[in-house]
C-alpha cells in the first residue's frame, strides 16, 4: 500500500477507520495527512511513513518511538498521539490535529519577534519539555518547525520520535541544515544527548525568534556543525538592540558549549525565564496594549474560542497586536462561562495528574542492573518503587551468579509498584559436543552455529589420511580437542584437510621448492643428510613438525649430500689391533680372521678395500 504519489493517498481509508481527506504536510521521513476518524467522528493529523522507508528497521523503530514517547506524555503543550500501526506494509501514527501554522511559518512572515512575543511562545515550549524530562524523555530535534501554533492560541511541541544516531537516510543536504541547526556540541562531537541538548536547541530558537536569524551559517552543514562545536553562540543583543538583557544571559546559559554549564533541564530554565517574563511585564505595564504573540500556557482560550494567534495575513489591513486587542474584548464578555469550563477542566486535569504522575498510574524508568549482583539489582529497584521476584537463566556473558537483565528490561518503562523479575545468571548452558570430524567445512560450520556454539577460526592441516576439505578435527581456542560436553556460546575452531604434502622425494631442489609453493607452503633448505639412494643436491624429505602443516608456513625441506664416503687407508705394516681401532675410528665396520690373542704382535698382510668407501660398511684385515 506504499505509495510514491503523496497525493494518492486522499480517500483512502486507513486500517478501516481513518478517511485520509487531504495532504498537510510532507518532509523527509513521513507525509501527514488531515484525516477523519470514523469511529470517534473527530478530525484528526495521520502521519505515513514513506515507502521507500518501509522496509528499514531502524525507521520503523523511530516512528513507533515517536508514538510511545508522545503517548506517554499527557500535556497541554505536547501534541497528543491517539494511536499508532501498520496497513499493510504502511507504518502510521494517529496524531491530534492542530489548525494553525509552525513557528517557523510564523517567523518567515514577521522575521523576529518582539520580548513579550517569544517569551509567550518559549513559556509553551518549554513547559512541554520540563513534562518531558520528568518523564525521563530527550526530545533531540527542538526547532521552530516542530512548534505549532494553533488558531485557538495553543502552543504545543511535537515529533518526539527522533532516534539518537542518525542514519544515512534521514536527512541530507538542506533537509540536514535545518537540524544542524539546532544541534548541541556534544550530540555533533560525540553522539550523546540528555536533556541539556534540547535546553541548547531551546537557546537556539531563543536567539532566532529575537534576531530572524539563526547564530550559524554555512553553505554546507559541516561548516555550521564546526561553528556548534567550537564557538560561543553570540548575544542577541549585537543583532537586535531592543533585546532585553535579561534574554541576553538566559540565551547565553542555555548556549553554553560544555553541558555542565547549561541548565540541568528544562524546568530549571522556565523558572528563569518566569522571573524574566515578570521583569518585562514590569517594564511594559503603562502600555495599553500589551504586545502579546499568543495567550501564556496559564491562560489559554477554550478550544471553541474564535481566535487565532498571529495570522499570516489580516484582512483588515490592522496589525496583528491591534486585533488581538478587539479579540480581547469579545472574550471577556465570554469570561464566566471561559472561567467555569477552565475551573472543570483544571479539576480533571489535576486527578488525571496525580495518578499518571504520581499515583498508581504512574510510569517510572527501569534501573539498568546488568551485571551486578542479586542484592545489589533488588536493593536498587525497590528504592525506584518497585517489588521484585528473581528467576534463573542461561547467559554466554553474564558471570554465574550475577543479574543478566529484567523483564521488562533495563531503561523501559514500568508501572510504579509493579513486579520486575530480575533474571540471574546460570552461566553459559553446557551442551553435547556433536561429531564434527567426516564431515565437510560446510556442514560442519552449519553444524556449530545450530548446536549453539560460536564459530572461531577455521584451521588447514595438510593430511595424507583425511580428504581436501573434510574436517580432521575440532578444538577449543587452546587447540585441545573438544570433550564430551562444552558451554553455549563457547568458540569451536575446525581443523580441516588440506590434502596431501606434495611428495618431493629425489627431486632436484628447485623442482622441490616449486611443488610446495604450489600448495601454498614456504619452502627452505636449512637441513642436509647423507643418502645412499638419493642424489647429491635433490630432496629426502620434507620436515614436518608435530602440530603439522599449515598453508602459510614454513616448511623445511631435507637436501641430500649424498652417499657418505670416507677413505679407506694402507693398513699394511700395522698391527691388527691397531688396524681395527683406525677402522672403527674412520666409521666402518672393522673386522678381522686373527685371534684376539694374537692381535698385538701380528701385522696386517692384507686388507678387503682400500680407497672411498661408504661410512659404516665393512673392512676386515687380515694375517696371513
Amino acid at each position: 500500500m506504499a505509495q510514491s504519489d503523496p497525493d494518492a493517498m486522499i480517500g483512502r481509508l486507513i486500517d478501516g477507520r481513518y478517511q485520509v481527506d487531504s495532504r498537510i504536510a510532507r518532509g523527509g521521513m513521513a507525509t501527514v495527512y488531515l484525516a477523519t476518524d470514523l469511529r470517534l467522528e473527530r478530525q484528526v493529523a495521520v502521519k505515513i511513513m514513506h515507502g521507500h522507508l518501509a522496509d528499514d528497521s531502524a525507521f520503523r523503530n523511530r516512528f513507533i518511538q515517536e508514538a510511545r514517547s508522545a503517548a506517554r506524555l499527557a500535556h497541554p503543550n505536547v501534541v497528543s498521539v491517539f494511536d499508532q500501526g501498520e496497513d499493510s506494509e504502511m507504518a502510521y501514527l494517529v496524531m491530534e490535529y492542530l489548525p494553525g501554522i509552525t513557528l517557523r511559518d510564523l517567523m518567515k512572515d514577521f522575521g523576529k519577534l518582539t520580548a513579550e512575543q517569544t517569551v509567550d511562545v518559549l513559556d509553551a515550549v518549554l513547559r512541554g519539555l520540563a513534562a518531558a524530562h520528568e518523564a525521563g524523555i530527550v526530545h533531540r530535534d527542538v526547532k521552530p518547525e516542530n512548534v505549532l501554533l494553533s488558531d485557538d492560541g495553543r502552543i504545543k511541541i511535537g515529533d518526539f520520535g527522533l532516534a539518537r544516531a542518525t542514519t544515512a537516510n534521514t536527512a541530507s543536504g538542506q533537509a540536514l541544515l535545518g537540524t544542524i541547526a539546532y544541534l548541541s556540541p556534544e550530540l555533533l562531537t560525540r553522539g550523546v544527548a540528555d536533556e541539556r541538548s534540547d535546553i541548547y536547541a531551546a537557546g537556539i530558537m531563543l536567539f532566532e525568534m529575537l534576531t530572524g536569524e539563526q547564530p550559524f551559517r554555512g553553505e554546507q552543514p559541516m561548516q555550521v556543525a564546526y561553528q556548534h562545536a567550537n564557538d560561543q553562540v553570540p548575544l542577541p543583543s549585537t543583532l537586535n538592540d531592543q533585546v532585553p538583557e535579561s534574554l541576553d544571559l538566559l540565551v547565553r546559559w542555555s548556549t553554553e558549549r560544555q553541558p555542565e554549564n547549561r541548565p540541568a533541564d528544562a524546568t530549571q530554565m522556565l523558572k528563569r525565564l518566569q522571573s524574566i517574563e515578570k521583569e518585562i511585564r514590569g517594564e511594559n505595564a503603562n502600555v495599553s496594549t500589551q504586545q502579546t504573540m499568543v495567550m501564556p500556557a496559564t491562560s489559554r482560550p477554550a478550544a471553541a474560542e474564535e481566535t487565532r494567534v498571529i495570522p499570516r495575513k489580516n484582512l483588515t489591513g490592522e496589525s496583528p497586536v491591534a486585533s488581538l486587542a478587539l479579540l480581547s474584548k469579545r472574550r471577556k464578555r465570554r469570561g464566566i462561562i471561559v472561567l467555569v469550563g477552565i475551573i472543570v477542566i483544571a479539576a480533571l486535569a489535576g486527578g488525571l495528574g496525580w495518578y499518571f504522575g504520581a499515583g498508581p498510574g504512574a510510569l517510572a524508568s527501569v534501573p539498568r542492573t546488568a551485571g551486578m549482583s542479586p542484592e545489589q539489582a533488588t536493593s536498587l529497584l525497590t528504592a525506584q518503587g518497585f517489588t521484585t521476584k528473581s528467576t534463573d537463566v542461561y547467559s554466554v556473558d553474564i558471570p554465574l551468579g550475577m543479574v543478566v537483565d529484567t523483564k521488562p528490561a533495563g531503561g523501559s518503562q514500568a508501572q510504579r509498584g509493579s513486579v520486575i523479575t530480575v533474571q540471574v545468571s546460570l552461566g553459559p548452558k553446557i551442551i553435547p559436543v556433536p561429531a564434527f570430524a567426516g564431515l565437510s567445512q560446510a556442514d560442519a560450520t552449519a553444524l556449530v552455529k545450530k548446536t549453539g556454539f560460536l564459530l572461531g577460526s577455521v584451521i588447514q592441516k595438510f593430511s595424507a589420511d583425511v580428504a581436501k576439505g573434510t574436517v580432521i578435527q575440532a578444538v577449543d581456542k587452546g587447540g585441545a580437542a573438544l570433550p564430551a560436553t562444552f558451554p553455549e556460546g563457547g568458540t569451536v575452531t575446525l581443523v580441516v584437510s588440506a590434502g596431501p604434502l606434495p611428495d618431493v622425494t629425489n627431486l632436484p631442489q628447485a623442482a622441490a621448492f616449486t611443488a610446495l609453493q604450489g600448495v601454498g607452503l614456504k619452502p627452505v633448505a636449512s637441513t642436509e643428510e647423507f643418502s645412499d639412494t638419493v642424489d647429491k643436491g635433490s630432496a629426502i624429505r620434507i620436515a614436518v613438525p608435530d602440530g603439522g602443516l599449515s598453508p602459510g608456513d614454513s616448511a623445511n625441506v631435507i637436501i641430500s649430500k649424498g652417499p657418505d664416503l670416507v677413505e679407506v687407508p694402507n693398513l699394511v705394516t700395522l698391527t691388527i689391533a691397531d688396524a681395527l681401532a683406525k677402522l672403527t675410528e674412520l666409521g666402518f665396520d672393522a673386522s678381522t680372521n686373527t685371534p684376539a690373542e694374537y692381535r698385538d704382535q701380528l701385522l696386517v698382510k692384507s686388507q678387503s678395500a682400500i680407497g672411498l668407501q661408504r661410512r659404516g660398511s665393512t673392512v676386515a684385515v687380515y694375517n696371513p
